[in-house]
């Protein structure tokens, strides 16, 4: 896998990814208080879509379009916690979506479904009206209408455990759902104010699908009888791994320019081979593949000299020779040999030269995702259970030089995120890192001797407690083997081995750590004589940071103001003195006297972290990652322990179930943030069997203050409010440091030149009915 992302189930309620890329999963803030910028600076500017627009007119009526998807569909119920990528492809080409996102990433009415949706009422409680397009129906001729709309919120509301749903958020605020002054409107009641209810009945099933727990549990999962969008499943053909889907005869809308659409279950690894075939148009494509076909597109205009890369282009010509004369030589054991490697080393050229040829029909597109990448800091026990060490972490890392590692080399912006919960762009979006602090090695040291992590305490003997003096901790090296228990979520239950912490944490109430894909392999740079694995450099401080850290400084003593408990409102007086509180170490602190980058103990225990990184061949990005992270840490005296585990068995076998200290993987945006974001950050909660309820939240930590924003935003009405409230609460989020945001995902799409409205979609969606290849008129002379 190219990129890790986070499982979600429905968390992302508008797009999902491939996870944790969970994503496809994936919130936006005002304008700073205090900042003299303006509102579109303080949002940044949205990744560009790289799609090749055209007229409709500009694109070819048939033909038949091969898109390759990571997997088949597990379920073609969009609800259900086994819902991936595919699923919401097939979704959003087959069934109605009320809204659809926009090149910013806003929701936006679909004229083909909505001739309008408003609310209403606000008192004494919401209601929302649809009223739909009265051409729009199902494929077996019945209109699309109220009784579909009653149908899902009963399957989702969460009332009737009989259907088997992800998660019932936005739907367990309704109180009913009725026919409103005639058959094409609908009125939904809501018992308590929901801010994203534009979130709602998207996709939308058919009552067949949503009116039984057994056509809801089952009957969606293989097939889908009756839908509603420009194209209709034909085939699911397992033994091919493709999914076909044609045209809907009775689409009332735009008419598919194409006749077919293909989705063509492709591993990662094997797509290079699959294009150079020529067996698809469109795929998502890793770095090292957009690299290949860029070269491609290079070689093709050599005029039929060598190959300026790949097999052999590197070979001078004194080599040559030398292969030649040992083919020809005297020695005739030795040059058969020789004979035969040069044999290899020939078909291995033509066999490349070949694909490059092919490959030169393409071009890679190319912009963001709207998903980023964080480093997870697991905050359950141990070292990371203090926020100060948290902080600290955070603190060691420029992300600057993280960001630029990974996007420069693919010429997109390298702007490191400054929000958890939306992304440049966005309409919520404004920078709050500065809550947390620029990158300082010698602000990091400080809040490492703050909690007690120092030099001299690698020499220590272990404090005495409650008569258990010098006992070393039972199960393992600081208790990370201790007896597992169970953290379980809401869609799935997950084993954890670090509920021992629950205590503690509630007395800190420490804002939410988030999950991460951890990064790391074996490093470049000299071996660290210390642990035997190698280690690498730290990167300078990010530019602007500074401004930033002002502007959120002012902003913070705003923060305590609204319903905040004694301890917040002590944060707030700690913000008024120069930051964020916990983000700074006590004044008077000193960092560790030691040169930078000693080691650093307490009671005569090294302070070790385990970073868990995924091992296949498509992470090197991470691994990369995650050797320049382990540098920065090294220079501030924190060693780390790199463990390489299989794909397969990284997220459920060690981030779902606590296995980690530090974790590299990816979280989506989304532009309902007090919805999609909540369980992502929500506090731990522990359950009457001694358990975690941990939700989303992989790095097990929050506090109720951050709830309460959420819980606030969700209810909030007033479209401003509700941004500053999400604005507040990724503040909070920042000055936990249980997720530091690192890059913004790229995104890379090889696409044959002839397709399309396709390609790197950026915060938009594909209007599926638009997508093609260009007229024989509007292609470009050659």
């Amino acid at each position: 896998m190219s990129q890790v992302e986070a499982p979600r189930g429905r968390t992302c309620s508008r797009r999902l990814r491939p996870v944790a890329l969970l994503a496809s999963g994936v919130l936006v803030l005002p304008v700073l208080a205090g900042c003299s910028s303006g509102e579109e600076q303080s949002r940044g500017n949205p990744p560009a879509q790289d799609i090749s627009p055209a007229d409709r007119e500009l694109v070819a009526d048939g033909g038949t379009l091969r898109w390759a998807v990571d997997t088949m569909p597990a379920t073609l119920n969009s609800f259900q916690a086994d819902a991936d990528a595919t699923t919401g492809r097939i979704a959003g080409a087959v069934l109605p979506a009320l809204f659809t996102l926009d090149a910013e990433g806003r929701p936006q009415r679909n004229p083909d479904y909505l001739e309008s949706a408003e609310i209403v009422e606000r008192e004494p409680k919401q209601v929302v009206l649809y009223k739909l397009n009265q051409q729009a129906v199902w494929s077996d001729g019945r209109e699309i209408g109220a009784p579909d709309f009653l149908a899902q919120w009963r399957a989702l509301s969460g009332k009737d455990s009989s259907y088997w749903t992800a998660r019932n958020a936005g739907y367990d605020r309704i109180q009913k759902v009725e026919r409103g002054a005639n058959d094409l409107e609908v009125k939904v009641t809501f018992t308590k104010p929901y801010a994203d209810w534009q979130s709602l009945f998207t996709p939308l099933y058919p009552k067949d699908v949503t009116g039984t727990p057994a056509a809801f549990n089952d009957g969606a999962r293989t097939k889908l009888k009756v839908t509603a969008g420009p194209f209709r499943i034909s085939k699911i053909d397992q033994e091919a791994d493709t999914t076909t889907l044609v045209r809907n005869p009775r689409w009332w809308g735009d008419r598919p320019k194409l006749d077919e659409l293909v989705l063509s279950a492709v591993p990662r690894e094997k797509r290079v081979a699959a294009l150079a075939a020529g067996s698809l148009d469109l795929a998502a494509v890793d770095p090292s593949a957009a690299e290949r076909i860029a070269y491609a597109v290079k070689d093709a205009g050599r005029g039929g000299r060598p190959l300026a890369y790949g097999p052999g282009a590197a070979r001078t010509p004194s080599a040559a020779l030398k292969s030649w004369a040992m083919a020809h030589g005297s020695d005739e054991e030795l040059a058969e040999v020789a004979q035969q490697a040069r044999k290899r080393a020939a078909e291995a050229e033509k066999k490349y030269a070949q694909e490059q040829s092919a490959l030169s029909k393409y071009e890679v597109r190319k912009s963001l995702e709207p998903a980023y990448t964080q480093l997870a800091l697991n905050g359950e026990s141990g070292p990371l259970a203090d926020d100060r060490v948290r902080r600290a972490i955070a603190r060691a890392l420029d992300r600057k030089e993280l960001a630029e590692t990974v996007l420069t080399p693919l010429g997109l912006p390298a702007e490191p995120p400054g929000n958890h919960l939306a992304l440049a762009g966005q309409a919520a979006y404004t920078d709050n890192s500065a809550a947390l602090g620029e990158q300082d090695t010698q602000e990091a040291q400080a809040l490492l001797a703050d909690a007690g992590w120092t030099p001299e305490g690698l020499r220590e003997e272990p404090a005495k407690a409650g008569g258990e003096a010098g006992k070393p901790e039972e199960n393992g090296k600081d208790g990370k083997e201790e007896d597992k228990k169970k953290t379980t979520g809401k869609a799935s239950a997950e084993p954890s081995s670090r509920a021992s912490a629950a205590a503690s944490q509630k007395k800190k109430d420490a804002a939410s750590d988030d999950g991460l894909y951890i990064v790391g392999d074996d490093k470049p740079a000299a071996r660290d004589p210390r642990s035997g694995s190698r280690v690498t450099h730290v990167l300078a401080p990010a530019p602007g940071a500074a401004l930033q850290s002002v502007a959120v400084r002012r902003q913070a003593a705003s923060l305590t103001d609204d319903g905040a408990g004694p301890a917040e409102r002590a944060a707030g007086k700690a913000e008024d003195k120069g930051g964020m509180a916990g983000a700074y170490a006590p004044r008077g602190t000193a960092a560790p006297g030691a040169a930078a980058g000693g080691a650093l103990g307490k009671d005569g225990k090294p302070l070790s972290l385990r970073f868990v990184l995924p091992s296949g061949a498509g992470s090197e990005v991470l691994r990369t990652v995650g050797d320049k992270i382990a540098q920065m840490l090294d220079r501030v005296g924190v060693r780390t322990e790199i463990i390489k585990v299989d794909d397969a068995s990284f997220f459920k076998d060690h981030i779902a179930s606590g296995d980690y200290d530090l974790a590299l993987y990816s979280w989506p945006s989304s532009p309902f943030p007090a919805t999609d974001a909540r369980p992502i950050y929500a506090k731990p909660k522990p359950a009457s069997d001694g358990s975690l309820l941990v939700e989303q939240n992989y790095t097990r930590v929050g506090t109720d203050y951050i709830d309460q924003l959420f819980t606030q935003a969700a209810g909030e009405l007033d479209a401003d409010a509700a941004r500053d409230l999400m604005r507040r609460a990724d503040a909070r989020i920042w000055a936990a440091a249980g997720s530091v945001p690192l890059y913004q995902r790229p995104e890379l799409v090889a696409a044959r030149k002839q397709v399309v409205n396709a390609g790197a979609f950026g915060f938009g969606e594909p209007r599926y009915q638009d997508i093609g290849f260009k007229t024989a008129a509007a292609a470009p002379k050659q």
